[in-house]
Formats: C-alpha cells, sequence, structure tokens
C-alpha cells in the first residue's frame, strides 16, 4: 500500500509543479504542459515524474534548454510524503479512517507548494494557504463532530490548540516584519506561521519554530560558508517553517520513543 502512495505522490507531484509555475504566470492550469522558454507542448512520454528528467538529461526535447532541478525535487519530495501518510496514517476500518488520510495527503501538497513557491518567488502564495486554513479548520471541525457530536463539535479543542498556536505564531512573526521593515521576516511568513500553529496546535508549535530556526541557521550557514549567500542576503524563510510543521507532524508517528520525549500530546 505504501508503494501505491508512493507512485500516487509522484504523479500528484507533477501536477503540483503546474500549479507552483502557472500560478506565478497566471496561466491556466487546465493546458498541456508546455516548455517555459520555447512554449512546446511537453509529449506524453516526455511527462513521466521522475523518469523523464533522467531521460532527456535534464534538457528541453525541443530546445535543448535546462530543465529546472525543482520539477524532480517536487515530485520525488511529494511521492515520500504520500508514501509516508500510507505508511502512518492510513486505516482501513470506516469511512471515518479515511478523513486523516486525505486529510494529510491534501495539506501536505499544499504545503509542498507553498514551500518551492518562496524559494523559487520569495512570495507566499496566499491563495493556498487559505485553502489549507480553511482544509485544516474543516478537518477539525469534522473529525471532533463525529467524536463527540454536534453538542461540542463546534467547540473542538483542535480548533483552540490550533487558534492559540497559530495566533501567537502570526504575532510574533508580525511583530518581527514590523519592527524590521521586512529585512528580518516578510509579512507573508507570518500567515505561513498562522497556519504552522493550526497543524501542530499548541504547545507544540514551539518544537516546530525550533526545527524551522534551527534548519534555517544551518541552510544558512552553509550557504553563507560556500559563498552563496552573505550576512545581508535575503532567504525566504516560509520553506523552514514547512520543514518544521512535517517534521512535527511525521517525527511521533514515526518514531513514538522520540515524540514521547519532545511533544507534549
Amino acid at each position: 500500500m505504501t508503494f501505491i502512495f508512493l507512485i500516487l505522490g509522484l504523479i500528484i507531484g507533477s501536477f503540483l509543479n503546474a500549479v507552483i509555475y502557472r500560478l506565478n504566470a497566471v496561466e491556466s492550469l487546465w493546458e498541456r504542459s508546455h516548455c517555459p522558454t520555447c512554449k512546446k507542448k511537453v509529449r506524453w512520454h516526455d511527462n513521466v515524474p521522475l523518469l523523464s528528467f533522467v531521460l532527456l538529461s535534464a534538457k528541453c526535447r525541443d530546445c535543448g534548454e535546462r530543465i529546472s532541478w525543482s520539477y524532480p525535487a517536487v515530485e520525488l519530495s511529494t511521492g515520500i510524503l504520500f508514501a509516508l501518510v500510507g505508511k502512518y496514517f492510513f486505516v482501513l476500518e470506516n469511512s471515518l479512517t479515511y478523513l486523516p488520510t486525505i486529510f494529510y495527503l491534501v495539506i501536505f501538497s499544499l504545503l509542498v507548494i507553498i514551500f518551492m513557491y518562496d524559494l523559487k518567488f520569495m512570495e507566499i502564495p496566499m491563495l493556498i494557504l487559505w485553502l489549507a486554513v480553511g482544509a485544516t479548520v474543516a478537518f477539525y471541525l469534522a473529525m471532533d463532530w463525529s467524536a463527540f457530536g454536534s453538542a461540542t463539535g463546534i467547540f473542538s479543542l483542535n480548533i483552540f490548540s490550533g487558534a492559540l498556536a497559530g495566533i501567537v505564531a502570526f504575532a510574533f512573526f508580525f511583530s518581527l516584519a514590523h519592527f524590521s521593515k521586512e529585512t528580518w521576516m516578510g509579512y507573508g511568513d507570518a500567515y505561513v506561521g498562522l497556519l504552522a500553529g493550526l497543524l501542530v496546535g499548541w504547545p507544540n508549535i514551539f518544537i516546530a519554530l525550533m526545527l524551522a530556526f534551527t534548519s534555517g541557521a544551518l541552510v544558512g550557514t552553509a550557504l553563507i560558508f560556500m559563498k552563496k549567500k552573505t550576512m545581508k542576503s535575503q532567504v525566504p524563510f516560509a520553506p523552514f517553517l514547512v520543514i518544521g510543521v512535517l517534521l512535527t507532524l511525521l517525527l511521533p508517528k514515526m518514531f513514538p520513543q522520540l515524540g514521547f520525549f519532545l511533544f507534549y500530546f
């Protein structure tokens, strides 16, 4: 079953690539894939996730322009995340047990878009972000409604926990952006912080932020050491927030003994 989720993720990852680039270029999502340089339509056999990138030697068949590394990176990342969802969240019991699987497949896909969009364009795709926020709120309400009934469904503990964490994270990043005049953080990062809080809840948001800042510091130091960036260079932070959220959600599932020591619930 995990392998099926992996293949599904590779296919969805190919679609996410189209979303990332066409959202920025304001193009229709329903047109056939084309080379961004020569505009030639991509043949179906040149559009196989991962495999086509290798067989084409990372070049367009028609114009020879190099294909960005981000295409296979998105496909592979989505495939791995889907495989992890299949392994740790997929349960065959009743219709309600499918909800977490569907939710995490959707939310991880949206997080991949946010990650790569900010990395490439230094901008948060707000439409995608609000879709993720809406999906998270709807999922929490549905799960609590099914578990506790209509009397308590609207007073979701998940909603309260997520709202508290989201507000704290939003206020923190908004303050950083405001007082630094967006030299430390952008205002868009505050909205990603809101989403992060909703997803991981209170007090796990502190774990997610610690992981985000740690990964950001490590990558930033490495880039400076390799002379790819300087101390004054701007580096998008949303990708590191996404990493923090994913690790916070997945580590307790993958390593229960680690979750016992690191996570409150």
